[in-house]
């Protein structure tokens, strides 16, 4: 298996997979079969009525990438949604999954700024923090991940604690391709600012992420474990 430093720093560009027809066109006008059903009365009239099909109209990239976003918007990261809107949610990236490039793993728009907009399980990005007695002290306000090339992933969260401490925990890691949509971070310990204090608490951690769909706005992925993740792109890296 290549490295993920060989991997990373050598891409050929993202190849995407060919665009789907969305509605069925042909060169020449546009031709509605419009059947008649004809009735004849007795004195002579006839009356027809019309049937006209609606052509199958199914949504682009683009229009299920603002859905997911609208649809994650404002809920603090998913957890103020309830069971029925986590579905709609999944429903919508499940689509998106059809117009994944076919190696996102190698495709260069990984790299960059993202956040954190939503994950179906709230204790994912945050850990303990986000459970639901933690953010009766912690209150989230930023959940950043950049990933740099050719294989660095950092992690930062911002929390208000209590209402008026700054609270900064951060982790780095080292990624690593296991194939071409899975990948595998290593994080180091993380390290934990409150105001002029800073130290390193606990151990390593490991997560494996397959990206399900990326371009130059949003990046998805599912964890090993079945949570799902939205992140949105805050600006690309050089």
């Amino acid at each position: 298996m290549a490295s993920s430093a060989v991997l990373f720093s050598s891409f050929r560009g993202c190849e995407f997979s060919k665009p789907q027809t969305l509605i069925s066109r042909s060169n020449s006008p546009l031709i509605v079969s419009i059947p008649l059903h004809r009735r004849r009365y007795k004195n002579g009239r006839v009356f027809a009525s019309m049937s006209v099909s609606s052509p199958e109209v199914r949504t682009g990239p683009d229009d299920l990438v603002a859905s997911i976003l609208s649809k994650v918007a404002q809920t603090d990261r998913g957890v103020l949604l309830t069971k029925d809107k986590h579905k709609e949610v999944a429903e919508v990236a499940q689509e998106l999954q059809k117009y994944c490039v076919s190696e996102p793993v190698k495709c260069p728009l990984i790299f960059g700024e993202w956040d954190v907009v939503y994950c179906s399980n709230p204790t994912s990005p945050g850990g303990g923090y986000r459970t639901a007695f933690g953010r009766l002290f912690f209150k989230a306000k930023e959940m950043i991940q950049v990933v740099e090339a050719p294989d660095i992933v950092r992690n930062k969260v911002y929390f208000s604690a209590l209402g008026f401490l700054d609270v900064e925990v951060s982790l780095k890691g080292k990624l690593k391709a296991l194939d071409d949509k899975w990948i595998q971070v290593v994080f180091e310990p993380p390290e934990l600012r409150l105001g002029a204090l800073e130290f390193q608490y606990g151990g390593e951690s490991e997560v494996k992420l397959e990206i399900t769909y990326i371009d130059d706005r949003v990046r998805l992925g599912k964890g090993s474990r079945g949570s799902l993740f939205v992140f949105e792109r805050l600006r690309k890296t050089v």
